[in-house]
């Protein structure tokens, strides 16, 4: 059995990747895995055990036609993570996120397509749904982004539903909520905050603080997502969820706490564009036809990523010094 994954040396598809060559997903422990990624900024070979003999690294577009059809024969399954996904950055350069996130989907809708290519799970995020003020939504609400990142992503969970209703391609559709762990790129909050705080610098909190996400720890995320590809039904979406709903304010506090900083590093900033207030979802449909369940508990598995990063500045610090050049 071979799995193309798309994006497998960014963080959430690199977890993946490891955890599969690790004998850790049932069914899959003599699969051969081929990762699919450009290596941007968001992609770190450092992030993948390359000697393993049953992993092949291709660095390439998922949006070249030529490479995607030439590579994608002779696999029984894709997992696409492959993305553009910081939304800061989507709000100053939009295009990037257009072209990766719709037409790069749709360059390996057509090639699966065609290559009979037996199930793709396309992996997408709650932010699709925009923002809710109370309550939660399910796989039944309608998309309403908020954001050129999301749009995108919406955009290409079309693509994907509209190729299993048309062409009876077997795709699965997973929305997580915000995910956290080790090798998470340090632009996102929980990373970029914790390596500020140990290096004793101040971390920007956005406006008020307020804002509200639901955080899953990227190892039962992708343990979700094997159970979507093992048993998923075709052309079903299923939520993903943490269980654990907080503040950016109060994220903040746990990491200073964490990193034994006070309030004095925190240093308010204006808010972001069109910033949703509030993400959570309910994630039972897959809880109860798959059996997920999130093991990690949040307070467990914040502590365990601080100390990863604590112990492994040799894979961050070169991180951060290359968007300080670029800045």
């Amino acid at each position: 059995m071979r799995l193309l994954v798309t994006g497998g040396a960014g963080f959430i598809g690199s977890h993946f990747v490891r955890t599969l060559l690790a004998g850790r997903l049932a069914g899959y422990e003599d699969a051969e895995v081929t990762v699919l990624d450009l290596l941007t900024y968001a992609g770190n070979t450092a992030n993948l055990p390359l000697e393993h003999p049953r992993l092949t690294l291709v660095k390439g577009d998922i949006c070249d036609r030529e490479l995607v059809g030439s590579l994608m024969p002779g696999h029984s399954a894709v997992v696409h993570f492959a993305a553009e996904s910081h939304v800061d950055r989507s709000l100053d350069g939009p295009h990037a996120f257009v072209r990766t996130n719709v037409l790069g989907t749709h360059t390996l809708l057509e090639a699966a397509l065609h290559a009979g290519v037996r199930t793709f799970v396309h992996v997408s995020t709650d932010e699709v749904y925009g923002s809710i003020e109370s309550g939660s939504w399910d796989e039944r609400e309608p998309l309403l982004p908020n954001s050129p990142y999301s749009a995108s992503k919406a955009s290409s969970d079309l693509l994907a539903r509209a190729y299993w209703r048309t062409h009876g391609l077997d795709v699965r559709i997973t929305r997580c909520s915000n995910n956290y762990g080790p090798y998470q790129h340090p632009e996102k909050l929980i990373p970029l905050f914790t390596t500020q705080l140990l290096g004793g610098l101040s971390v920007p909190l956005y406006g008020t603080g307020l804002q509200t996400r639901e955080w899953l720890h990227v190892d039962d995320h992708c343990r979700a997502i094997h159970l979507v590809l093992s048993r998923g039904r075709p052309g079903e979406v299923y939520n993903v969820g943490g269980g654990t709903g907080l503040t950016n304010r109060q994220i903040t506090e746990r990491l200073l706490e964490l990193c034994g900083a006070d309030a004095s590093s925190v240093r308010p900033v204006a808010d972001r564009k069109g910033h949703d207030l509030r993400y959570a979802i309910d994630d039972t449909k897959i809880r109860e036809e798959l059996g997920y369940r999130p093991l990690k508990s949040f307070d467990t598995g914040l502590a365990e990523t601080v100390a990863w990063y604590r112990d492994n500045p040799w894979w961050w610090r070169p991180l951060k010094e290359a968007d300080a050049r670029t800045a």
